[in-house]
């Protein structure tokens, strides 16, 4: 049986990631080594995300790798995997989602989350944005990129009120400070929370040692969320979130595609079968495009030049 070579991007959270798939293979027998490879997405930091190329500029690399046999598996935050996997690529596992809320980390108080007065909250995602801006429509937001490390540095050098992000992300490499409150109201990014495993489509040795860690639950959660997005053409350059929730046999589902500005907020909100779990997401973006989600989609992607 090979040592599996586990590709990852060099952050300080994706080592934590890949780390931990490292663990989970030794606890069964295998033998894994970790490979760090660095990404555009980590290495462009003055531009918007959804301007160098979205979410696949995190991917990229590693699929480049693993085309050129450096690497047998990939290692991501599956937020930041393109729905659509380059040919020859696939799914190999998912492993059990964390907390998949965003959380505010505050400054000196959190006086500006209950009152209408101005303030000042910084993040590079826009659906945070749009989410943010239409619970707080006199909040400033200003951009913020990098790993978790470069953005609550950044927070403490600028006098910002807060900085929105994912709660699952600070948690994992013990970073989530006390100075935080869960944004429950927030609908969070499809599939976050998760980690994906990615390998060659021809890898059956490789295939067959990460279905072994897969979490079927999480699995077919963040199906339903990323089918919500392909439905809606969106990634990272649109503000959609989707989360999804099994209990029993049942899939609960609650899904938003706004405006930039957070003016406009086209939701969905709907309970089905579990059976139906690999169409269900469709179903959901559908109610989202019937109620003008097309002409919203289009005019996003007209304002955000994408």
């Amino acid at each position: 049986m090979k040592t599996l070579r586990i590709g990852t991007r060099a952050s300080e959270l994706a080592l934590w990631q890949a780390n931990l798939v490292k663990k989970l293979l030794a606890d069964l027998g295998y033998d894994s080594s970790i490979v760090e490879i660095s990404s555009t997405g980590d290495e462009v930091l003055d531009k918007p995300l959804h301007e160098i190329g979205g979410m696949g500029l995190f991917t990229k690399t590693l699929d480049d790798a693993m085309f050129r046999g450096e690497i047998d598996i990939a290692v991501h935050s599956l937020k930041d995997v393109p729905t659509e996997l380059p040919a020859g690529i696939v799914q190999a596992a998912v492993l059990e989602r964390a907390s998949e809320f965003d959380v505010i980390v505050y400054k000196n108080n959190t006086d500006f989350l209950k009152e209408e007065g101005a303030a000042t909250i910084a993040t590079g995602s826009l659906r945070r944005k749009a989410q943010w801006l239409a619970k707080y429509p006199k909040h400033t937001i200003t951009g913020l990129r990098g790993n978790v490390n470069t953005r609550l540095r950044k927070l403490e050098e600028n006098d910002w009120n807060g900085a929105v992000f994912a709660g699952a992300g600070l948690k994992r490499i013990n970073l989530l400070p006390e100075n935080h409150v869960v944004l429950d109201w927030m609908i969070p990014a499809p599939a976050q929370g998760a980690i994906m495993i990615t390998a060659l489509g021809d890898d059956k040795e490789s295939l067959e040692l990460c279905a072994n860690i897969n979490h079927e639950a999480t699995e077919k959660a963040v199906w339903v969320e990323r089918l919500f997005m392909r439905t809606l053409e969106g990634g990272c350059t649109a503000p959609i979130g989707g989360n999804a929730k099994i209990e029993g046999d049942t899939i609960h589902f609650k899904g938003i595609l706004s405006d930039l500005d957070g003016s406009t907020n086209l939701t969905v909100q709907k309970s089905g079968p579990l059976s139906e779990y690999k169409t269900f997401g469709a179903d959901c973006a559908k109610e989202i495009i019937a109620e003008g989600g097309a002409e919203l989609m289009k005019k996003i992607k007209k304002e955000a030049n994408i």
